[in-house]
């Protein structure tokens, strides 16, 4: 399968993820916003301002993988697999923003004091939400392993903290009114905000990677290598390097072969062994450069100093 068939079929599988996750995103709020009325809860107020958020960011996400498995074209000769880290890191910022706003709210709740109301609303409402949530996560963790869509990771991780968020929603509210515990529902709403702080740090160090074409990791990198290893024709592989771009993969590399094979040969060899390696990783684009034996590349210049040395 071509890296642009793949790519296709990626999109298909992480859009009905995206789908699902703005389908139920937008339910939860309807429904979160009837027990906050209710309840008057900073906690249930803060799960509320992150449900509000899951619906823009899941709308995100669902434009970023469409604009993802477009394509290469005239401008983006590479393809649009970067529109993934793109949308992650705009989850990130989403998430940011919940957790400074709920915090805020938290603290204010702490200092002038307050108390909630209808218990058993707010704890319906966060256990229907624990419950769906549950349903999406295993759902993402499907399509995850499936596509790699580093835009659905990231939703995935916010996912994984609105159930500790729902959760703490409900021991919130019991502490506060079955136990009268004064500060309860503040001090959780605050535990809320930091737990969010932290995943969205988290989840930007995987979509960074990939805008700062990092390297696979090191277990990635010597599975492809051993793979390679399988062909005498790549006994002198040499420069590797590799990327990752939504969720595609590159692998670039040269080559030594016999100085006196002639292009064609090296050509017809090479394409063999690129078809291979492609049935081998359906999901990653081959790029073989060919050196004559004991051929070393000499270090590349910066234009500047190409202009220095040349005056």
């Amino acid at each position: 399968m071509t890296t642009a068939k793949t790519a296709a079929e990626h999109s298909v599988h992480s859009s009905r993820a995206a789908i699902a996750s703005v389908a139920m995103a937008l339910f939860l709020l309807v429904a979160k916003a009837w027990a906050a009325y209710l309840t008057d809860s900073t906690a249930m107020l803060g799960s509320l301002a992150d449900t509000a958020l899951d619906v823009i960011a899941s709308l995100t996400t669902l434009a970023g993988v469409r604009i993802a498995a477009q394509p290469a074209d005239l401008d983006h000769r590479f393809g649009h697999g970067k529109a993934e880290a793109l949308v992650a890191l705009a989850q990130v910022a989403l998430i940011s923003v919940s957790a400074v706003g709920i915090l805020w709210r938290a603290v204010d709740r702490l200092i002038q004091g307050g108390k909630t109301e209808a218990m058993g609303t707010g704890i319906i409402v966060s256990l229907v939400a624990i419950v769906l949530t549950f349903a999406l996560l295993w759902y993402q963790k499907r399509v995850i392993d499936r596509t790699g869509s580093v835009a659905i990771k990231t939703d995935n991780v916010h996912y994984k903290s609105d159930l500790f968020l729902n959760g703490s929603v409900i021991v919130a509210l019991v502490l506060d009114q079955a136990f009268h515990v004064t500060g309860a529902d503040a001090l959780f709403g605050i535990g809320i905000a930091l737990w969010l702080s932290w995943g969205a740090f988290r989840a930007s160090s995987e979509a960074i990677h990939q805008l700062m074409d990092r390297e696979w990791p090191e277990e990635e990198r010597q599975e492809f290598l051993a793979a390679a290893a399988r062909f005498d024709e790549l006994r002198g592989l040499h420069d590797l390097r590799t990327r990752k771009s939504g969720t595609l993969r590159f692998v670039q590399f040269h080559v030594w072969v016999p100085a006196n094979w002639t292009v064609q040969e090296a050509h017809d060899r090479l394409d063999r062994v690129e078809e291979e390696l492609q049935q081998r990783f359906p999901d990653t684009e081959i790029l073989i450069h060919v050196d004559p034996e004991g051929q070393v590349d000499r270090e590349t210049l910066l234009p500047q100093e190409i202009t220095e040395q040349a005056s």
